[in-house]
């Protein structure tokens, strides 16, 4: 969703960004800064990530606060108990726990596709972004094939919720998990982004900019393949070299 501004006299299109309430079964379980579209994506997408879901469920806006509140149906995997998550537009869930909980809801990696590197360069070029296009301000998560096709793309100003609306998609669509697919972000790698790909069974990420050194650190403990520095022809690998053929 896009919004019109003037801005040194001129008119101007910038990013909306507001907050969504995540809710199940009434309960209010999360907020987060996004982009409007998708929502129940984003949702679904959170709460797998999370470990609270293992399937599709219903989702949809109330009609509560302009449709930004979007119920889920219940019962989560677990109570989450006291825990209340908070998400900005940059930083994902802030105070997330260590590796050990990551594990418990993400296996290791399975041994998936081997990939050219180039091809792995070659990917945010395909990212398709009509948003940051117009107005520079928009994260992107893009779904590939193993041949470097482009199978899905989500736009939003945070870049944990664009991935969480492309698992989300995938969860509804019945495809996870996603053993023979890549990921692509449109940015650098947090913690979150290899977490939430870890437990959608993603066995490479790959990433425009650099990967932070916790990113690493989950990714080669998952047996993830990790990738930063994608650009034109190059592209550096960090984790699950395996993957990887050099011409």
């Amino acid at each position: 969703m896009l919004a019109t501004i003037v801005r040194d006299g001129a008119r101007d299109v910038v990013a909306v960004e507001e907050p969504l309430e995540i809710r199940v079964d009434g309960r209010a379980l999360a907020v987060t800064m996004r982009t409007p579209g998708h929502d129940e994506e984003l949702a679904l997408g959170f709460l797998y990530g999370e470990g609270l879901i293992d399937g599709p469920r219903g989702a949809g806006p109330t009609a509560d606060f302009a449709g930004n509140i979007v119920e889920v149906d219940g019962p989560l995997l677990r109570d989450p108990g006291a825990r209340r998550f908070y998400t900005t537009s940059s930083c994902g869930v802030c105070g997330k726990g260590a590796l050990e909980e990551v594990s418990v809801h993400a296996p290791p990696a399975a041994n998936g596709p081997t990939v050219e590197r180039t091809l792995l360069a070659a990917l945010p070029d395909g990212l398709r972004q009509p948003a940051f296009e117009r107005t520079g301000g928009l994260h992107a998560t893009g779904l590939f094939t193993a041949e470097g096709s482009l199978q899905l793309v989500r736009e939003d100003v945070g870049r944990h919720n664009a991935m969480d609306k492309v698992i989300g998609r995938a969860l509804m669509d019945g495809r996870l998990p996603l053993t023979d697919s890549i990921l692509c972000v449109s940015g650098r790698i947090a913690f979150e982004l290899v977490q939430k790909a870890a437990v959608a069974g993603v066995p490479i990420l790959v990433g425009v900019g650099a990967p932070t050194s916790l990113a690493i650190e989950l990714a080669a403990d998952r047996g993830m393949t990790l990738a930063g520095f994608a650009r034109g022809e190059r592209v550096n690998i960090y984790s699950g070299r395996e993957r990887v053929r050099d011409r």
